[in-house]
């Protein structure tokens, strides 16, 4: 026996899942608890979705668990085959070892001089005392790091048109619509994604040639850019990845860690500006040159608004924890949403309090906003340093109030739930860059 799901039909459950994700958890959780089954258009089978910390523990400490239906659909027609995100098993460790390094460490923090650069150029070309979304702005500045510090394209013809042809790819791809037809062509067959291959193929182009040229580098050894650092990488039997591989990977590394990270920001700016002791106390501590309010901060967001709403597994063993018994086959997700908002890890589970987070610390599966186990987030470390380096320079820069001050509601797009406005906020004072270097975050 599965845990009971929503009465109406798994066409319903869908498009409530599609367009209003967050009061359809609330709705299911007050009325079913903290597991319950979920239907969607064209699965074998429903999705049960956990909230408990210890449900989730056991969820991602058992490695033998593998991924549930649904990623291919979405994903592969755009990352490929390959993909970090859809490799399992041996292939899936053997990848995640080769792609670790450069996002942990000295090695991340070597990239702060360029980041710096991206954001206080980015900053420079906002207008004043004008209304715009900070949404956009978060993805020019994250696009431009992926470009820079992943696939190692500084300047040049090559970086126009793979910031244009990504920036189109990222946005066809962008509507809960394209995922509702996914899903439908499980079913009923087709080619949802014929209307963009043409787009994908130009991205190939572009991608291949950069990989080409990275590999005739005679100073490849010494470049510091993410492609280059996979490129010398090395698997146990001493063979590195292929250029397929390769481009698998890039663009895995663009979908996870631009869209998430910029719509992170952009959470982050719609709570930090409609709660002003806050933003104040933040402001504070940053001239102070401290960070562990910046940090505090940064997790409450992504408690609030964590970016990726599900993180599942389908079972290869039974799960078995404080009178959930689920059998093998069963596909399982957190809803990492009710699991941050759970009043028994948070009191006062929906208010904004960075401060939570420099008392006790919350239970480890408590807090999952990059998932758990051994699928945690590659990027995690690394779009958290991003995260706080981008803050530091907009908050110390400029002075800023949003446009409306009332919440932004949630969209979906791509995989992430998103500020639907795109957080339009003014720019009501402009600070000159600071000479020195940011320290490292």
């Amino acid at each position: 026996m599965l845990p009971p799901e929503p009465k109406y039909s798994p066409l319903s459950q869908t498009l409530r899942w599609s367009f209003r994700p967050l009061p359809f958890l609330q709705e299911c959780r007050e009325r079913y608890g903290d597991a319950f089954s979920v239907k969607f258009v064209s699965f074998e089978r429903p999705m049960v979705m956990i909230s408990d910390p210890a449900a989730i523990k056991a969820l991602y400490t058992e490695r033998a668990h593998g991924l549930p239906p649904g990623r291919e659909v979405i994903l592969e027609p755009i990352l490929g085959s390959r993909s970090l995100l859809l490799l399992e098993g041996a292939d899936h460790l053997a990848h995640r070892r080769l792609m670790l390094p450069p996002f942990h460490g000295e090695r991340m923090r070597s990239y702060e001089p360029v980041l710096t650069e991206i954001v206080s150029e980015e900053i420079d070309s906002w207008p004043l005392g004008e209304r715009f979304p900070i949404h956009p702005r978060m993805q020019a500045i994250t696009l431009e790091a992926i470009l820079r510090v992943v696939f190692g394209v500084a300047e040049g013809s090559r970086l126009e048109r793979l910031r244009g042809v990504l920036t189109q790819v990222l946005e066809e791809t962008a509507s809960p619509f394209t995922q509702l037809i996914g899903l439908a062509t499980r079913r009923f067959g087709g080619r949802p994604w014929a209307r963009f291959e043409e787009r994908l193929r130009a991205v190939d182009e572009l991608l291949y040639e950069e990989i080409a040229e990275h590999r005739r580098r005679e100073d490849l050894e010494e470049r510091e850019d993410m492609l280059s650092l996979m490129m010398q990488a090395r698997f146990e039997d001493g063979s590195g990845m292929s250029d397929e591989d390769l481009r698998d990977q890039l663009m895995t590394l663009l979908l996870a860690g631009h869209e998430t990270t910029a719509t992170a920001l952009a959470w982050t700016f719609d709570l930090l500006l409609r709660h002003p002791p806050e933003l104040a106390r933040l402001r504070e501590s940053l001239e102070a040159g401290e960070d562990e309010y910046l940090r505090a901060t940064i997790s409450e967001s992504l408690r609030l608004r964590p970016v990726v709403p599900l993180a599942g597994r389908r079972l290869n063993a039974e799960l078995e924890v404080e009178g959930l018994s689920l059998p093998a086959g069963t596909d399982v997700t957190p809803a990492i949403w009710l699991a941050h908002t759970r009043a028994e890890s948070y009191p006062e589970p929906f208010a904004f309090r960075p401060e939570r987070f420099l008392e006790e610390a919350p239970d480890t599966y408590a807090w999952v906003p990059f998932g758990g186990g051994i699928r945690r987030c590659l990027g995690a470390a690394f779009a958290e340093f991003e995260m706080r380096l981008v803050l530091r320079e907009v908050l110390t820069r400029c002075e800023l109030r949003k446009a409306d001050p009332r919440p932004e509601r949630i969209a979906r797009r791509n995989i992430t739930l998103s500020p639907k406005a795109g957080t339009p906020v003014v720019v009501t004072a402009r600070h000159p860059a600071r000479e020195h270097e940011l320290v490292a975050a």
